[in-house]
């Protein structure tokens, strides 16, 4: 008696070999991306105007080296310029880097309304969820909105990509 080999349609747990279509994304995905677009256009400004904050460091960081602080010490000894260079430099970063993650949320905020760069917008959504609390609602929302099939499908990353590790960005 010989053993029948099994075929590929008697396993109950074998992958199907067509991949079903996707979603459609429906009107409400379009008006949820086009607020977050917006949203994002507006935390990016709010964004880069907190980040302009040390700029008053900046200032007394040039008054200081400059010296035009000398006359207001009591003891007539100078300042050490060494402050004066870390009220320019760790302000003057800290701005750079404000600026920058404000340039990334608004491009996000374009990406998002032009349906482009998937990953992009759900790592700078990770990222604005450190920003409290507007960030983080601004964030968790667009990562909710972005797991979702018909989202997916509408930035052109597909069911079959993403699992495999691939797809647009």
């Amino acid at each position: 008696m010989t053993a029948i080999p099994p075929q590929p349609h008697d396993n109950p747990f074998a992958q199907p070999t067509s991949n079903p279509p996707p979603p459609r994304p429906s009107s409400e995905d379009i008006d949820q991306l086009r607020l977050l677009s917006i949203f994002h256009y507006v935390a990016g400004g709010i964004l880069a105007l907190i980040s302009l904050f040390p700029i008053i460091h900046v200032v007394i960081g040039i008054a200081i080296v400059s010296g035009a602080l000398d006359d207001a010490n009591a003891n007539g000894s100078p300042s050490p310029a060494i402050f004066g260079w870390f009220f320019i430099l760790f302000p003057a970063l800290m701005i750079g880097m404000g600026m920058a993650m404000a340039c990334c949320v608004i491009v996000a905020g374009r990406k998002l309304g032009s349906y482009q760069g998937y990953t992009y917008c759900l790592v700078i959504a990770g990222v604005e969820c450190m920003f409290m609390p507007f960030g983080t609602v601004l964030g968790v929302l667009t990562i909710l909105v972005l797991m979702r099939p018909s989202v997916k499908a509408l930035f052109g990353y597909s069911a079959s990509s993403a699992s495999v590790g691939g797809g647009q960005s």
